[in-house]
């Protein structure tokens, strides 16, 4: 019993950061859409972080019913003339609206605006991500791994050529390393030619020409890939002082790189290279909140930053039922000139609730096989 207990008091210290982190990416995601409607002169209904049961909600004076919900895994924005909270289609209501309410519904609007309105909840995640680690970076400064040599690998190309822990790489092939990031960028590309390596030791600079060992990987598909190595970690943490405009600057270009490594690792999970076992769902998520608000507030605001790109991200896939898929019906609809069939658009949906429901179940499962929940099931009854 105390034992359970002792679990119970663990979890919570998860839960609590994990419904921060979800509820204000959730809430800044469905802003945008919610924001942009008004704007577009679109009524909406509701306002809701979470789906199920009600559990405190109020009106505003323009007829909007904010609520907040049991099930905290998302939330949406329900439009005048939806059909349902996914706004995948009109309700049967519209063709029998007024004049007056046609100007107010969303189906009735112009191409231009509901594309708009709906690219604005990917939208608000990148901006509000950009924004706050742009404060983040003009506050604590831009961290990164310093080019100071940890370690040397047994058996490595560093090893052979004799480079040595506290050996600081000043450039490779006349490039200045100002990271250790932009060294595993730089040899990662390298198919196994020498590089010239300038380095500081004991405070004099010495240069080697270093040949890396290539690692070569293949995919389910049979396909090679193949990185560059040398054999060198640096775990060291240093922070780089940045200005306003040279941290909004940073943020974009951070933000891109997140964008383009999610973008990488779904890719390398459809070609084979990296197990789907890494494919994460809400309680990965709850479980990596709760470690990182362990590391403080700034460690914390990063992990929102990374989960508000990777829900704009993923937002924007085009599968129906997600804003992506949307926006492709509405392209579809630009390039026809008319919209595509109600019953196309139907079966996309059913389609498109499966595939996000099997990838829910899927990732679920990995979190439950990930957290041991099965061991831990079966010790209480064993």
């Amino acid at each position: 019993m105390e034992h359970i207990l002792s679990v119970i008091i663990q979890g919570a210290q998860y839960v609590i950061p994990f419904l921060i982190v979800l509820s204000i990416v959730v809430f800044v995601h469905e802003f945008g859409h919610f924001w942009v409607a008004r704007r577009c002169g679109v009524k909406i209904e509701t306002f809701s972080i979470g789906f199920g049961k009600e559990l405190f909600a109020w009106t505003d004076k323009l007829g909007t019913r904010w609520r907040v919900a049991l099930l905290p895994f998302g939330g949406y924005v329900k439009m005048f003339g939806d059909a349902d909270p996914s706004s995948f289609g009109p309700s049967e209501e519209v063709k029998h609206l007024t004049d007056e309410e046609k100007k107010v519904a969303f189906y009735t609007q112009r191409l231009r605006s509901r594309f708009a309105i709906v690219a604005a909840g990917p939208a608000f995640n990148y901006l509000f991500a950009i924004l706050l680690l742009a404060v983040m970076l003009t506050i604590n400064g831009q961290p990164y791994t310093s080019t100071n040599v940890g370690q040397v690998m047994e058996d490595s190309a560093a090893q052979e050529a004799g480079l040595l822990p506290k050996d600081k790489i000043l450039s490779i092939d006349g490039v200045t390393m100002e990271s250790f990031e932009a060294i595993k960028r730089t040899i990662a590309l390298n198919t196994g030619t020498p590089v010239h390596i300038i380095f500081e030791r004991d405070g004099a600079e010495q240069s080697k020409d270093i040949t890396p060992r290539v690692k070569a990987t293949v995919d389910r598909l049979g396909g090679e890939h193949k990185v560059g190595l040398l054999g060198i970690i640096s775990t060291e943490t240093a922070y780089r002082e940045l200005g306003p405009a040279a941290a909004i600057r940073e943020s974009f270009v951070e933000t891109w790189n997140i964008t383009a490594g999610t973008l990488k690792g779904v890719g390398q999970m459809i070609m084979g290279v990296r197990g789907t076992e890494e494919l994460g769902g809400p309680l990965r998520i709850a479980e990596m909140s709760g470690k990182v608000a362990k590391d403080g507030v700034f460690s914390l605001l990063w992990f929102i930053v990374v989960i508000s790109i990777n829900l704009g991200l993923i937002n924007l896939f085009p599968i129906p039922l997600l804003d992506g898929g949307h926006l492709l019906f509405y392209i579809a609809e630009g390039l026809r000139g008319r919209p595509v069939s109600e019953q196309v658009q139907e079966y996309a949906a059913r389609a498109g609730g499966l595939f996000v429901v099997s990838l829910m179940i899927f990732a679920t499962w990995n979190d439950l096989v990930h957290l041991r929940v099965f061991s831990f099931l079966s010790g209480l009854f064993s």
